[in-house]
């Protein structure tokens, strides 16, 4: 893919930009590197004075900021403003928290004295997604920079201007040149870079395939990475549950982002004593939702970032209907000018079939029907991911089952899944490795050093 800035609400060409060659790269690493050593031996005091500058600036600009998300990516403005505001949450929290994470961690052993202490790596490369341009990106730089280390962003091919907003953003700040830089590449110059001993871990957030093809290259390397891939997360509606909630929740899951997020709601699962209830309700909401130019403030669902993702959801809602699934509203593209797909929702996909156990990016919802909490419990397990669950149920033992038997990174009871600053966020199975947020996010890149001394 091009490095270009396209509206995906016109599908007009804003700005193209040209990837950085060999030369320009290896001058950039050179720069993140005589970084480290001056910027690692700061003190948590000054890197908490920098990253609460930064929550600043978000603060301030975070309507010219949002326009710019919208304008690359199309997410309706009220969300983009949203995630601005979230982003400047992430580093405050990571400001006030990371003295006390990092602390030495003394341990009663033979040793007159032993102790834990945890040190920077160096440079962390970050390979991050279109979807939420800029929350991705400081969930990853909050707590890398606090630990004192140096962020280099490979950010989605879609999105450059989002890009270096953030790098503008960091020099504002006050953090020196280069402890974070974006660099403007291709995806087949990510392993070049990977390779650099210079590099010391990575992380991206995408798709299955890239997390595969960075896994690859970086464990060439002996070097770490953390993964947030893909999601086919269950919403799991049991009898007890409060139905009204349920639904105004499960249209909120389903839509967020133009439906574009790896941990939306995706595949319903309903018990049978209340499912025709609940695909009434929501049936109902779905054709009220308000389709149209993003950068309104009052738009619930804009287009879908590319032609590419609008084609190959559509695709899928085909191989769908083709798979015995029963349309019951939307299911095409919209037939106006930008990517815009229907709000849309299929039931009765058979659960055999490979398609009801594959990740839709889009805003269309799968509906399922089960007898029990058995059946919901097997459904919602039977597919290669395991990134977030969300069940609804006022019954506790069927609280219990449902958190101790759900194979996913998060279990939400009675809420929608979302990621919290204080709260580690990351998949299993297909769906990663590793964690992101809160103490064990900040543990992910640094040298867990143990010391013992007589």
């Amino acid at each position: 893919m091009a490095i270009a800035s396209i509206n995906p609400s016109t599908g007009i060409t804003i700005k193209t930009f040209t990837p950085l060659n060999d030369t320009e790269i290896k001058d950039k690493l050179n720069l993140g590197e005589r970084a480290f050593l001056d910027y690692s031996q700061t003190s948590f005091v000054k890197r908490s004075q920098l990253l609460e500058n930064t929550a600043k600036i978000l603060e301030t600009e975070k309507i010219e900021l949002a326009k710019l998300m919208t304008l690359e990516m199309g997410k309706p403005l009220k969300s983009a403003i949203a995630e601005i505001e979230k982003c400047a949450v992430v580093c405050r929290y990571y400001s006030e928290n990371s003295a006390n994470f990092l602390a030495d961690v003394h341990i009663p052993t033979d040793a007159n004295s032993s102790f834990i202490k945890y040190q920077p790596l160096g440079i962390i490369l970050a390979v991050m997604p279109w979807n939420f341009p800029f929350w991705q990106v400081f969930r990853f730089a909050a707590p890398a920079l606090m630990a004192g280390n140096v962020g280099l962003l490979k950010h989605a091919s879609n999105v450059p201007q989002c890009a270096l907003a953030i790098e503008n953003i960091m020099q504002k700040a006050g953090f020196p040149d280069g402890v974070f830089q974006t660099l403007l590449i291709s995806a087949s110059q990510v392993a070049n870079v990977i390779n650099d001993d210079r590099v010391k871990a990575a992380t991206l957030t995408g798709s299955e395939n890239a997390g595969i093809s960075l896994a690859i290259a970086a464990s060439k390397n002996i070097k770490k990475t953390v993964l947030e891939l893909g999601g086919s997360d269950p919403f799991i509606v049991l009898a007890s549950a409060d139905l009204e909630l349920a639904v105004n929740t499960a249209v909120t899951a389903r839509m967020l982002n133009n439906g574009q997020s790896c941990i939306a709601a995706k595949r319903f699962i309903i018990q049978e004593q209340i499912a025709d209830e609940f695909e009434k309700m929501l049936l109902e909401k779905f054709q009220k939702i308000k389709i149209g130019d993003p950068l309104e403030l009052d738009t619930e669902l804009g287009p879908l970032a590319t032609v590419d993702i609008l084609q190959e959801l559509d695709q899928q809602v085909k191989t769908a209907a083709n798979s015995g699934g029963k349309i019951i509203t939307g299911g095409k593209p919209l037939e106006i000018p930008g990517n815009f797909y229907q709000p849309t929702i299929i039931k009765d996909i058979p659960t055999d079939q490979p398609i009801a156990k594959e990740e839709f990016f889009g805003p269309v919802a799968l509906l399922f029907r089960v007898k029990n909490v058995d059946q919901a419990i097997k459904l919602a397990n039977d597919t290669p991911f395991g990134l977030g669950a969300s069940g609804w149920t006022n019954n506790e033992q069927e609280k219990q089952r449902l958190i101790n038997e759900i194979e996913a990174g998060a279990v939400f009871i009675n809420g929608m899944v979302k990621s919290d600053p204080r709260l580690p966020f990351g998949g299993i199975k297909r769906s990663g490795y590793g964690r992101e947020l809160s103490i064990q996010g900040i543990h992910e890149f640094v040298n867990i050093k143990t010391v013992w001394m007589r």
